[in-house]
């Protein structure tokens, strides 16, 4: 058998050097780590299930859904599915479910694989109506074909399965949260996996034979081709601020984990909750920007030669640059005059460049585009995990892809949608996204991510968030904020101590509307972006009110 360009290829080898080790252990009903599969098992069972996908017309290009839960099943099947060079489709449940029926429509799959719940909601809404085959995880196959352990029975005598798939062939749709947006279908290649897989090795040094937490279940699929035994915790998975602690932890002292992954939302739940994590060498937490609280408290909890891990990037591009979080602390006195946050060097061998701002398309790359050394614009990115279209979205594939002649031919710019600026160092800083923005009609422009730490700063135990009210080229700022608890402040007073705060500072100082709120919407998927659309809409309606 020919070597395939994928993510799956490693887990043959895998299996025969380290065919005892557990590769996850999963939370059984009632929070015992009872259910655990060694490498061994891990490519055995995929092997048997691709081999019964495949009897069953699910085979190399089969656009598939996956509605499974972070269970064994769900692991099982991803590996399955790309063994079989089916393309796996990834939606994240907990939006909105009008959006939901909207990418499974776009999607158009051949096949949808889903717990007992998820068919009935199929059923129920019309959900991917185009899917012909239909596999349950449940015990019965109800409105459905078959269930998963007949698939894995029909398929246990087949042997090694694994399709000869090419760089270029698409191995998974997944679903952006639309936190920022309308949810887009990102087409990743074989070849985007292969090297996300290869970047995160090199950055973070991650090596066989770790213990990882994933708090973000689409990570742990990354440990078993790093040979990293993956721990699933006890959580829902759409809700990270509303973890509980006490199971996390018990779960890393336990199996003696090593690494964790999560968004700035569940690493505040630790840091908040003060347990000292002796094991732990490594965090990763992406999503959104981490808190400086959260850094500096996280950091206290952690071994003294721990590190502390924010990468930065999108579903489209991941990971596109990194800091650690000692030099994150440093640069946090710049960020709280207006600097924005400091997201590190681009990881290697990522090109990442800063462009005027502009919301129209822009089709051909052009030296021209490029601003000056400190100015803030755009942040684009090539290398090689990023993404080169939307699923069947050429609309939003135009505004967020250039095309750029190489001497080897041509390869794609990601527009990350974000703004920043790129130091004297080389390293980059975010300053919010491009939609964001607030262009007042005296051409003055404000950012979040400049002006938001200012007052988080000052404010200690305060978040806010910057939105305009108005058309763009003609908006008002508004600074929202979260009324909080036991920081010092007497609510009433607080919009006229924000307002004489904000009269003395260059990026503030035309800030003249400070409304509360009782808590701000967040992403979904990480809990930690803040639904600045829904919140501009609600500022609206509140200065209608007062006028």
């Amino acid at each position: 058998m020919s070597a395939a360009c994928n993510i799956a290829a490693s887990l043959p080898a895998l299996a025969r050097a380290r065919g005892e080790q557990v590769a996850m252990r999963c939370p059984g009903r009632d929070g015992r780590y009872d259910v655990a599969i060694t490498y061994a098992d891990l490519d055995r069972r995929s092997d048997a299930i691709a081999a019964g996908l495949g009897k069953r017309g699910i085979v190399r290009g089969t656009r598939t859904v996956v509605m499974v839960r972070p269970t064994p099943e769900f692991f099982l099947l991803m590996f399955a599915l790309f063994k079989a060079g089916a393309v796996p489709v990834l939606v994240d449940p907990g939006i909105d479910k009008r959006a939901l029926k909207r990418c499974l429509d776009e999607a158009e799959p051949d096949a949808f694989i889903g717990i007992p719940l998820a068919h009935f909601a199929r059923t129920l809404l019309g959900w991917a109506r185009s899917a012909r085959i239909r596999v349950t995880t449940g015990r019965r196959a109800l409105l459905s074909d078959a269930t998963l352990a007949d698939v894995e029975r029909d398929g246990a005598n087949a042997g090694p399965q694994l399709a000869d798939t090419q760089p270029d062939d698409i191995a998974a749709i997944l679903f952006t949260s639309g936190s920022t947006g309308v949810p887009k279908g990102v087409v990743y290649r074989h070849r985007h996996f292969v090297a996300q897989v290869e970047m995160l090795r090199d950055a973070f040094g991650l090596a066989p034979g770790g213990v990882d937490l994933p708090t973000f279940p689409p990570f742990a699929l990354f440990d078993p081709a790093l040979g990293v035994t993956s721990i699933i915790p006890d959580m829902d998975p759409t809700r990270p601020a509303q973890a509980d602690p006490r199971r996390l932890l018990q779960a890393i002292e336990r199996f003696g984990v090593t690494q964790l992954f999560g968004s700035p939302a569940l690493v505040g739940v630790l840091a908040r909750h003060g347990a000292h994590l002796p094991t732990v060498k490594r965090v990763l937490s992406a999503g959104a920007p981490v808190p400086a609280d959260v850094v500096a408290r996280m950091r206290d909890l952690l071994p003294g030669d721990a590190q502390l891990w924010t990468p930065y990037g999108a579903t489209e591009c991941l990971p596109v640059s990194v800091i650690e979080g000692r030099e994150l602390q440093s640069t946090r006195e710049a960020t709280e005059r207006g600097a924005g946050t400091c997201v590190g060097l681009p990881v290697a061998p990522n090109e990442v460049r800063i462009i005027r701002i502009d919301d129209d398309a822009i089709a051909q790359w052009s030296d021209a585009l490029l601003v000056k050394q400190g100015q803030i614009g755009e942040i684009t990115v090539a290398g090689p995990t990023a993404t080169d279209a939307y699923f069947r979205r050429d609309d939003a594939t135009r505004l967020a892809k250039i095309r750029e002649a190489t001497p080897d031919g041509e390869r794609i710019v990601h527009r990350m949608g974000d703004l920043g600026w790129i130091d004297g160092e080389g390293r980059l800083w975010f300053c919010g996204r491009k939609t964001h923005r607030v262009v007042m009609a005296d051409g003055t422009t404000l950012y979040t991510e400049q002006v938001e730490p200012i007052f988080n700063a000052a404010f200690r135990g305060m978040r806010t968030a910057l939105v305009g009210v108005g058309p763009k080229g003609a908006q008002r700022p508004v600074l929202c904020y979260e009324v909080p608890k036991d920081v010092g402040h007497n609510a009433a007073d607080l919009p006229g101590e924000l307002r004489h705060f904000a009269e003395g500072r260059v990026h503030t100082a035309k800030i003249h509307h400070f409304l509360p709120h009782p808590g701000f919407p967040v992403d979904i998927r990480h809990n930690a972006k803040i639904g600045r659309e829904k919140l501009a809409a609600w500022a609206t309606r509140q200065l209608e009110k007062r006028a």
